[in-house]
């Protein structure tokens, strides 16, 4: 049982309440007036047709609008959606925008209830939001996770973003943080699904890895011990390895879980390397040899997903990447279509990576700041805690896969665990241009002349949605 009155609700914002039974009358009066909704509908059936995995997981997507909003259901959204949060407040006005948003039978306008549900602790205003985005999508999506679930109908579905979408979408998110402000512009990005991952952004200056924030803290030029001296590391402890030029480096995933970004130095060249703990993903981007005049990017941790994956930006231009793909989508670097080189992340248990590299440096113990979380097996074991979506069924979702871009630019991902088995037996594994090799007790991904690739080790889910049309071995 709810309380008897509805409050929106955010950190360190005020509270305006109205009465449960005020709003259940407003709504119902409000059902009955009509609003009008200019635009062509378009079926499901005349849609691009979903493969038979989506639908029989999340079933058939509603009807969709084509071309403008009225100027009444806009002004209605902007009233309830972007108001309400800058405003700090849900009051009557808002409750009679909610009641003609719900008459406008466009589920469209679910993207916005989504983001704004996500910033909504207030139980019987998310059931009310709950409730318009189940009766616009047409399936009742009232559960435990409201939000989870209504955003991952919405991706699985594909469906549309109403028309200015990215202006509606800052507003909500620059009112609850401003330093999200010079990321919310227009790019080759899909702002759609692009969601709060929980914390806030990372906008300390360059080399400042001590100095305490409310987000996830980057390490940058990070403290390292050589191995002897790493005793705090078991050999059966987590770490990505990475070799440059010869000098070779172990990132233990007990840091890399509370840093998730590192910017570093090794071989003679600068990287930045983030980790996602959704995707099960520790990534090495070369970030120096840039083109003139273009300073080197420090990526840090921006507090927003995107599919379960972290967005990654630019310190010093504000530029977004594409985590997992390593290429810029907005700001001053996306318009010089900077694409960011990867070197190889072995993934593999400590023990191995000393013994076969003996020589290694290792990030120094202080870095973890006392903490060693094993999200697979603990907050993460039902799968992704994030909307994802489509998830290609070939795979488990947190199935290990290593994945690599061929030559002819085609992804592949090669399932690790046979991966490894078949190379342990001896046998080959080559694919176009690729050829896998055991390396420390992980792999790596070489070319017909020997030279490493840059693959790296990730979850089956984060691969196969930012690489659609994946191959996957063994087919």
């Amino acid at each position: 049982m709810y309380g008897s009155k509805i409050g929106f609700l955010m950190e360190g914002s005020a509270m305006v309440f109205l009465s449960l039974t005020q709003l259940r009358s407003v709504l119902s009066a409000m059902m009955i007036m009509v609003t009008c909704l200019t635009g062509n509908i378009v079926s499901a059936q005349e849609r691009d047709a979903l493969p038979d995995f989506i639908v029989a997981e999340y079933g058939i997507p509603p009807e969709i609008p084509i071309g403008p909003m009225s100027d009444g259901l806009q002004a209605a959204i902007k009233v309830a959606f972007v108001d309400s949060v800058t405003q700090s407040a849900w009051g009557e006005k808002q409750t009679l925008a909610l009641a003609e948003i719900r008459r406008s039978n466009d589920p469209r306008v679910v993207w916005v209830i989504s983001d704004l549900m996500r910033f909504v602790s207030a139980r019987q205003l998310n059931n009310e939001f709950s409730d318009v985005a189940s009766e616009l999508l047409g399936k009742n999506l009232q559960t435990r996770n409201s939000w989870g679930d209504v955003t991952d109908h919405l991706i699985a579905w594909d469906i549309p973003a109403p028309p200015n979408y990215l202006d509606m979408k800052r507003a909500i998110f620059v009112s609850v943080v401003p330093e999200w402000d010079k990321l919310f512009v227009e790019g080759n990005i899909d702002w759609r699904l692009v969601s709060w991952g929980g914390v806030l952004i990372d906008d300390r200056a360059y080399d400042t890895t001590d100095e305490q924030c409310n987000c996830i803290p980057a390490a940058d030029n990070p403290e390292v011990t050589n191995a002897n001296d790493a005793k705090w590391l078991k050999d059966d402890d987590i770490v990505f390895g990475i070799e440059v030029n010869g000098e070779y480096r172990a990132y233990p995933r007990q840091i890399m879980e509370v840093r998730e970004m590192v910017n570093d130095t090794l071989g003679g060249r600068d990287l930045g390397i983030p980790y996602c703990t959704l995707c099960g993903a520790a990534q090495a981007y070369f970030t120096d040899r840039l083109p003139a005049g273009v300073e080197r990017p420090i990526l840090r941790t921006s507090g927003l997903l995107i599919r379960s994956n972290k967005v990654m930006y630019d310190l010093a231009t504000y530029s977004v990447f594409d985590t997992f793909l390593g290429h810029a989508v907005t700001g001053p670097l996306a318009e010089i279509n900077m694409q960011l080189k990867q070197a190889t992340v072995i993934t593999t248990e400590w023990g191995a990576w000393k013994s076969a590299h003996p020589e290694t440096t290792v990030l120094a113990e202080a870095l973890a700041l006392g903490s060693n979380p094993d999200f697979r097996n603990t907050r993460d074991a039902n799968g992704p805690i994030f909307p994802v979506g489509d998830v290609d069924p070939r795979l488990p979702v947190h199935e290990d896969i290593v994945g690599i871009i061929t030559a002819s630019g085609r992804p592949v991902a090669f399932q690790r665990s046979i991966a490894v088995a078949t190379l342990q037996r001896g046998q080959e594994i080559t694919f176009e241009n690729i050829h896998l090799e055991l390396e420390a007790g992980g792999i790596k991904a070489v070319g017909n002349d020997g030279v490493d690739l840059g693959s790296h080790q990730a979850f089956w889910f984060a691969w196969s949605q930012f690489h659609p049309q994946t191959a996957l071995w063994p087919e």
